[in-house]
This record gives structure tokens, sequence and C-alpha cells, in this order.
């Protein structure tokens, strides 16, 4: 079994409430063992078998089927997020203002080549791999860009 790092946007806010304890188990309904949640966020630690692109999808359908609502999933190792943490390209002048989003898949060079007119002000973005690293200048409770426009070209949740 593999661990993995299990990332479910926007659940407990917008009325989309998925309970810690509901979730947990249907993780482990779906096979995922020794599974861990972090707060009320939807995130969570598992390890499972098989392949990971496939479990989050089988994830995403079940928290559909059974809670009413769609949330990407998205997941990796240990050593991915450490790896995509090391390889941040931008000096971390505050870390409130440095993130990085975990995509779905590896934007194609067309589509980052159309979410590059999207306009940033300050704020400073680069996709490495299948992350998107973000530096906005002012935090991302005051962004000069626009990251879900950002998202939308780059054509992967």
């Amino acid at each position: 079994m593999a661990t993995r790092l299990l990332f479910i946007r926007a659940v407990n806010v917008g009325g989309a409430t998925l309970p810690m304890a509901d979730f947990r188990e249907l993780l482990a309904g779906l096979g995922a063992s020794a599974v861990r949640t972090y707060i009320a966020s939807g995130n969570a630690i598992i390890d499972v078998d098989g392949d990971p692109d496939a479990f989050d999808r089988a994830v995403e359908r079940a928290v559909e089927q059974r809670f009413g609502y769609f949330r990407d999933v998205i997941s990796r190792t240990p050593a991915q997020v450490s790896a995509a943490l090391a390889a941040h390209p931008f000096e971390v002048l505050d870390v409130r203002y440095s993130y990085i989003a975990m995509l779905t898949g590896e934007p194609s060079a067309e589509a980052v080549a159309a979410a590059s007119s999207v306009a940033t002000g300050d704020d400073v973005w680069q996709v490495i791999g299948r992350e998107l690293h973000i530096r906005y200048a002012r935090g991302a409770g005051q962004p000069d860009m626009n990251t879900d426009a950002v998202l939308r070209r780059l054509g992967v949740a």
C-alpha cells in the first residue's frame, strides 16, 4: 500500500458539508486503510493500492453520490509534496503569501501560454509539472491576479 495525501477542494464552506467521520468511512469503503483526516478540511492521509488517479475519481463520484455535490479530489505521495515544496521557484518573503496548488493533471504548453495572458499585477505564478506555484504580493485575500481565470485557462482543476 502507498501512503497518499488526499486533498478535496472547498468542503465545509458555502453549504457543502462533509462530516469527517462520514468521509473517513467513505474512504475506507473505497479501499483506503489507515485513514486519517485533518481538521474539517476534507484533507486526509490514507494508505491505498492501485492507480491513484482512478482512486481520486472514485472519491469524487462517491462524494457526489452520497453528499450531493461535486468537488475535485487530488492526491500526492508525501515524497511528491516534498518535491513540490523544494521546487517552489519564488523567494518566500512571507509564508502566508506563497502557495502551491495541486492540479488534477499537467497542463499543456499551449494552456500555460494562454494562462500567461491573465493580468497578475505584482502576483507571480509558474506551473511545474502538476503544480501551480503562486506568490501573492499582498496575500491570497488581496490578490492582484484572478487565480480562477488562470486555472480555467490551464484547463485542469
